[in-house]
């Protein structure tokens, strides 16, 4: 089954990193493209351009398939589908909307197109639209998330749906990989182990935090806004949450977020940065290089797989 989504991807390993702003940069797209994986570029902190330019990054550092993620709430998201379909872009993945309106551009330039879906509702209107594949995104992720546990979500997705469903959300380890076959996934999307890859150019501060990280360290903030954000608790989270009680107005929300991501990822900001994370965290306990990362993932997937089978 996990064959399926390798030939669809041109992929050696049926494992897709996931696409974080300001994280997702050439440097590790490249490295998970040029070990076997698929790399993601994430543009949602990006205009048109600055696609255009960190995807000639990328093409400089690797010639394996690699997507661009397009952040479909983004105001620059015509220009980053239009940029994309210019350089040809093999892969895009797409979250917080349907792609449905560049469809058909991205069909003329010959791209796979694999949107993020946190429900069945929103994967079977993808694949109504022409996905190639969906990724059915469970509420354990990092960044912002759905309401549906990726256990119950995937085989409900993959029910509906006569495309390949990628599993994301709570999965770093072959365990994981191996429970979202028996799900019926094609592949699996992995943000947080990535997020402490060696050739992640995330602040050393953010890398700390997520390997210190344990079970219950995350929290979910923005839920009166509609758009949930999973989070390592901190300063900033806690005066968010706070603020949420007392039902304070948007724009008091907005004030205490904006830029808190890019504090953390550039400026290694502990507390009052957004420090994006998924609940699987506990389980990333060191830095590795992409390649070492896969490699153990789908190894000890393998491992998996052979004691179920004695």
């Amino acid at each position: 089954m996990y064959a399926d989504i390798c030939q669809l991807l041109n992929i050696q390993y049926p494992i897709i990193q996931g696409a974080m702003a300001w994280i997702s940069d050439a440097s590790l797209v490249a490295a998970v493209s040029n070990a076997g994986g698929l790399g993601v570029l994430a543009t949602g902190h990006l205009d048109g351009e600055g696609c255009r330019a960190e995807i000639a990054r990328v093409r400089e550092k690797t010639d394996k398939p690699f997507a661009v993620n397009i952040m479909l709430l983004s105001q620059f998201a015509d220009d980053i589908a239009r940029v994309v379909c210019e350089e040809k872009v093999p892969i895009v993945t797409t979250g917080a909307g349907s792609p449905g309106k560049y469809m058909e551009a991205f069909r003329a330039a010959g791209i796979k197109v694999v949107p993020v879906a946190p429900s069945v509702a929103i994967a079977k209107r993808m694949q109504k639209d022409g996905a190639d594949a969906v990724i059915a995104e469970g509420c354990e992720s990092g960044g912002h998330v759905g309401k549906i546990t990726t256990m119950a979500l995937v085989p409900q997705v993959v029910d509906a749906l006569d495309i390949p469903v990628i599993a994301a959300g709570g999965i770093a380890d072959g365990r994981g990989m191996a429970a979202a076959r028996m799900l019926g996934a094609s592949g699996v999307q992995i943000g947080t182990r990535f997020l402490v890859a060696k050739e992640c150019t995330v602040h050393q501060n953010y890398k700390d935090r997520v390997i210190k990280a344990k079970d219950i360290d995350t929290t979910t903030t923005g839920q009166s806004t509609g758009h949930p954000v999973r989070v390592i608790r901190n300063r900033l989270a806690r005066e968010y949450e706070a603020l949420e009680k007392r039902n304070a107005l948007p724009e008091e929300l907005d004030a205490l977020g904006r830029g808190a991501l890019r504090r953390a990822v550039k400026e290694g900001d502990m507390d009052y940065g957004s420090v994006m994370c998924g609940q699987i965290a506990g389980l990333v306990t060191k830095e590795q290089t992409a390649q070492e990362i896969i490699e153990d993932l789908y190894q000890d997937y393998l491992r998996v797989l052979q004691s179920i089978t004695k």
